[in-house]
């Protein structure tokens, strides 16, 4: 069964560009329940990807233990200096801005890439995202894992 990019890709991609925050990205991730987002530079020309993988990474490298998606409670019996190493962790983490922690090798495929040669790539470089752009470079849609499984349920239901 063949179907094209453009069949199954998201074309209200949400997208950030190179000096949004870390902060303002996890809030973004949290918000929609996704797990990266494509940069783009101010022409909407893809320029890397960032995901959740990125930023804990990023965290790791610093020795920071990212809070983001804990509740901030923190246990009254936490030492007063541990609290104050998790706040600067934090505020360390929530103004780094994109540029210094996105991946820059970025996959892509165009509008007519089929539906299998886009499994591929997913499969072969372990990703779950293929950003879609023009002959620019400019970013017209993104496809998930879930796009795709989901195509092929409809088709086959």
């Amino acid at each position: 069964m063949y179907f094209a990019a453009s069949q199954i890709m998201t074309k209200d991609v949400i997208s950030v560009q190179l000096d949004t925050t870390l902060e303002e990205v996890v809030k973004i991730l949290a918000e929609k329940k996704i797990s990266g987002l494509p940069v783009v530079d101010n022409e909407n020309k893809l320029v890397g990807v960032i995901t959740e993988t990125d930023i804990v990474e990023h965290a790791n490298s610093l020795h920071v233990i990212p809070l983001i998606a804990s509740s901030s409670w923190i246990s009254p019996h936490t030492e007063i200096s541990q609290i104050a190493t998790y706040k600067r962790g934090f505020e360390l983490l929530s103004n780094t801005k994109v540029e210094g922690v996105m991946s820059k090798k970025v996959f892509t495929a165009k509008a007519n890439t089929s539906g299998l040669e886009i499994a591929t790539l997913m499969k072969k470089k372990r990703v779950n995202h293929i950003p879609i752009v023009d002959d620019e470079g400019k970013l017209i849609g993104i496809v998930a894992r879930s796009d795709i499984v989901n195509y092929l349920a409809e088709k086959h239901s």
